[in-house]
């Protein structure tokens, strides 16, 4: 139970939200927490109507600003939201998300408790369309990145990060806010820094207090993820680009997990390359690459077996009538676990490439 009330400033970094942007804003102006003092939204050069929306809804409640983000990049945005908030808590949000009424109550709960720099709850996926459907499953396998402590629904803890995030605002700007080498992966990148500064701090931490992420399930969050088969393309091989960043820049701290792909798939790269000269080594590589898809389908089928119960009322938030079948679940499952392997290798490929040969070291 909340003794005091902190000031919280609400940020959310925005870029042709249009169709989303009204139903976030008007959710949380709607809080019952007594201490929201502002709704601060960097724009990233919109160019459907998101400008417009928030200048309306800013007209409606004084709470609501709009802020131009000429960087573009999302943690650009949240910087300048940094820059310019006044609460003691600085509460990100993510436009393509829906928040539990008392989103705020618990964050700010949760945030006094733990102790913690940062806390947040498990990202819960939602799904609208069979594809949707197919990466919310894909993102609670182990392949697809299940392993993550966040990804529990029913997770309660420490972990090396989250989404989306709730800090005191003193703690973010003594870290320098979020890193902008990168436009993804700015998460993560940030709480290694937050989790350095936490240990730096509290060297022989108490037994109860263990660090500087905090996942709480009272905290609930729905993310809603990529539509299109093209966008998830895109939007891994930025993961992978910053996930190679991240590791570059915190070589003894960044999770293994962020590496998997790219061992993974280089590994059978050199493989094949060894079996042109070495004709011994092409049954076993056959064997691997058949063992490789074996592997995602029956990772597919497992993870849609586990959820088979509860598929229509943890993830599906579509049509009612309209909730997607076994078979293409399953399927999409399978389709999406592939490319987020990889999409994430390119990535991580391309981004390596641009450091060692190229000797270019940012984004």
């Amino acid at each position: 139970m909340i003794v005091h009330f902190p000031s919280v400033s609400l940020a959310i970094p925005v870029y042709n939200e249009a169709n989303c942007i009204e139903r976030v804003v008007r959710s949380f102006l709607q809080t019952h927490y007594p201490n929201l003092v502002e709704v601060l939204i960097a724009d990233g050069g919109s160019t459907d109507d998101t400008q417009d929306i928030i200048k309306r809804l800013s007209k409606e409640d004084s709470r609501v600003q709009l802020l131009h983000n000429s960087q573009k990049i999302q943690s650009a945005g949240l910087n300048l939201i940094l820059q310019h908030c006044t609460g003691d808590i600085f509460l990100r949000a993510d436009a393509h998300s829906d928040y539990a009424f008392d989103y705020i109550e618990k964050c700010v709960e949760i945030l006094l408790e733990s102790k913690a720099f940062n806390v947040g709850g498990a990202t819960r996926f939602a799904a609208k369309t069979p594809f949707q459907a197919g990466v919310a499953l894909a993102s609670k396998s182990l392949i697809g990145g299940g392993s993550a402590k966040h990804r529990h629904s029913d997770y309660d803890g420490y972990a090396d990060t989250l989404f989306p995030g709730c800090f005191w605002r003193e703690t973010l700007q003594a870290v320098s806010g979020y890193s902008t080498d990168a436009t993804t992966n700015e998460d993560a990148e940030l709480n290694l820094r937050l989790q350095k500064l936490f240990f730096d701090m509290n060297p022989m931490p108490d037994k109860k207090y263990q660090g500087a992420v905090y996942v709480s399930s009272k905290i609930r969050v729905w993310y809603y993820p990529r539509q299109t088969w093209k966008s998830l393309l895109i939007q891994y091989f930025k993961y992978g680009r910053g996930r190679y960043l991240t590791t570059a820049k915190h070589p003894k701290s960044a999770p293994i997990r962020g590496k998997l792909p790219f061992l993974a798939i280089s590994g059978m790269i050199v493989i094949s390359i060894v079996s042109l000269f070495v004709t011994l080594l092409r049954p076993f590589l056959v064997a691997l690459i058949i063992t490789g898809f074996l592997s995602i389908i029956l990772e597919s089928f497992r993870v849609n077996w586990k959820f088979r119960e509860n598929f229509s009322t943890e993830i599906w938030l579509g049509d009612k009538h309209q909730v997607p079948d076994y078979v293409s679940r399953w399927f999409y499952c399978a389709v999406v676990l592939l490319t987020m392997l990889i999409a994430h290798f390119g990535g991580y490929a391309y981004q390596l490439f641009r450091r060692h040969v190229l000797g270019i070291s940012n984004w």
